[in-house]
């Protein structure tokens, strides 16, 4: 990928890994210049989530994220709180989160998966107003969903290394069986 093709990408749209009735929606902060120019969520060489969703039992071995839309027959899809594409999660508004929120809120109510798991607690904190959330299931339900802030799985997460935060996801998994069983 040319820093060329990287720049082109910014500001771009990819699209949702989803359907109805999920047991698990993952919720991105926005999507990446390496995931906007390959149309891929978490497409970074960087970024643990793939491994991580593997790691703690979500998917029986670790997908590429071109494998994204095998996702849906476990269970689980993928969108982000942005859409649009940009080079840092930084350069998103607190209105943009705000929005997204609220496209999130009407989403989740259509979509009706039995878990939302935003990954990005500080995202999960602007787009909702909860300012003292903190990783792990949450108080509130969006749309009939629970909800589940997950450490953000990006590379520059240095505060949570790859097995401890594989451990947070499969808290989520267990829950989530646990709701699929009843």
């Amino acid at each position: 990928m040319t820093p060329e093709e990287l720049r082109a990408a910014r500001d771009r749209v990819i699209p949702d890994v989803v359907a109805g009735g999920l047991r698990v929606l993952f919720c991105g902060i926005n999507p990446g210049l390496m995931s906007a120019a390959t149309g891929h969520h978490f497409a970074r060489p960087g970024n643990r989530f793939w491994p991580v969703l593997h790691r703690s039992g979500f998917t029986p071995r670790q997908l590429q994220p071109s494998e994204q839309d095998e996702l849906l027959s476990y269970g689980l899809g993928i969108t982000n709180v942005v859409a649009r594409a940009s080079a840092r999660a930084d350069e998103l508004s607190a209105e943009e989160y705000r929005e997204g929120g609220r496209l999130l809120t009407e989403k989740v109510e259509r979509l009706r998966p039995v878990w939302l798991a935003v990954v990005g607690v500080t995202a999960y904190r602007t787009a909702f107003d909860e300012k003292k959330a903190r990783i792990g299931p949450q108080e509130r339900t969006i749309g009939g969903a629970r909800v589940w802030a997950l450490p953000n799985p990006s590379g520059l997460n240095a505060h949570w290394s790859l097995e401890a935060m594989a451990e947070e996801y499969a808290r989520l998994r267990e829950a989530s069986a646990d709701v699929a069983d009843t």
